[in-house]
């Protein structure tokens, strides 16, 4: 069957959250350890993070989780063309020499532009209009974080040909119940491969960094820096968003859950032991009202979150988002999704 047009997909004029999977050649173990030659790539992981962290700092596409494994990669993304539009055409052409420097320094990092040299980027307009559209792009920001890492994993090997499988798999996320469903499925990917006994163990995912920056932030009450800043904060707050300084490392200070950083790593940790072990328990008190507030059946939570890429396919969503998207793109799928549409039904 026909992949579906990514246009028909991303709408690239609108805010819009996505999971994205881009899986290695072959699903061999070019990020982790092969368990047939026995070379241990565990490395290449914490390349493909620190490009994140790059790129994050760049596009007008933010990071709102990502869980890198040995032959695979999910990092869930928030377009963001609304904040790309309020950048003047001096942050559109220095942002994208550091994507694409015409000189380097030797360590590879982008050399400082000349004023003649951002001069020719800022001398065409229509140019500089389609280079502000690219930095809100979703399909831009995976071709800069995919192309470096397979090219220097290449020169690694000694080898040519490719090092992803294809382009990247994207799933619509279309409301909060998805994307929390979601964000937890991509943190716990490590407990469930059976790399990983915890979250907090979970090396290489938005869990574990969230989770870190917390620690290092309860011994260091004063600092204000956090090592974790370049990924979206978990909590929609208000007065954070209307912030007159703008953050260093992200594209804005605009959260995307409705519970905080410690009811959703208590909501992590609760499903990770259940997914563990084997066996269901019940969820914390002060969790149940999350659920019922995202209108999340508690009973079929663990089995959303363990067959999230089973149960949702070309979108994820409640029933009336996913009639929603299916309307929009002039598509038939409710038919066959019985199954999905009862995992968030409450």
């Amino acid at each position: 069957m026909a992949r579906t047009p990514r246009r028909e997909v991303i709408d690239e004029s609108a805010v819009g959250v996505f999971h994205c999977v881009n899986r290695c050649v072959r699903r061999a173990f070019l990020c982790g350890q092969d368990p047939v030659s026995g070379q241990d790539f565990d490395h290449r992981r914490a390349w493909i993070q620190r490009r994140m962290e790059f790129l994050a700092g760049e596009f007008g596409v933010e990071v709102l989780g990502f869980a890198v494994m040995s032959n695979h990669l999910h990092v869930i993304l928030r377009t963001r063309p609304d904040v790309a539009a309020e950048w003047s055409d001096n942050d559109i052409a220095l942002r994208w020499w550091n994507l694409f420097p015409l000189r380097r320094e030797q360590d590879g990092s982008p050399a400082e532009p000349t004023e003649a040299e951002l001069g020719m980027l800022l001398c065409d307009s229509k140019v500089l209009a389609e280079r502000r559209q690219r930095l809100s792009s979703l399909s831009w920001f995976m071709r800069c974080l995919a192309e470096p890492i397979a090219r220097r994993a290449n020169r690694e090997d000694q080898c040519t040909g490719r090092f992803w499988e294809g382009r990247y798999k994207c799933q619509p996320l279309l409301d909060e119940a998805a994307l929390l469903a979601c964000s937890v499925y991509v943190d716990l990917n490590p407990v469930r491969a059976g790399i990983a006994a915890t979250p907090e163990t979970s090396r290489h995912t938005s869990g574990y960094e969230r989770i870190e920056a917390s620690k290092a932030s309860d011994r260091s009450r004063h600092s204000s820096s956090s090592t974790d800043d370049w990924l979206s904060p978990i909590e929609l707050d208000e007065q954070s968003e209307r912030s007159s300084e703008p953050p260093a490392r992200r594209a804005s200070h605009r959260g995307y859950l409705s519970l905080d950083l410690t009811a959703y790593l208590k909501l992590l940790d609760w499903t990770g032991r259940q997914i563990r072990r084997g066996k269901r328990g019940a969820i914390p008190s002060d969790l149940a009202p999350i659920m019922e507030r995202l209108q999340i059946s508690s009973d079929l939570w663990v089995d959303t979150v363990q067959n999230f890429r089973k149960l949702f396919h070309r979108a994820a969503g409640a029933p009336a988002t996913l009639a929603a998207e299916a309307a929009r793109r002039g598509k038939r799928w409710l038919a066959g999704m019985q199954s999905s549409r009862e995992c968030f039904a409450g």
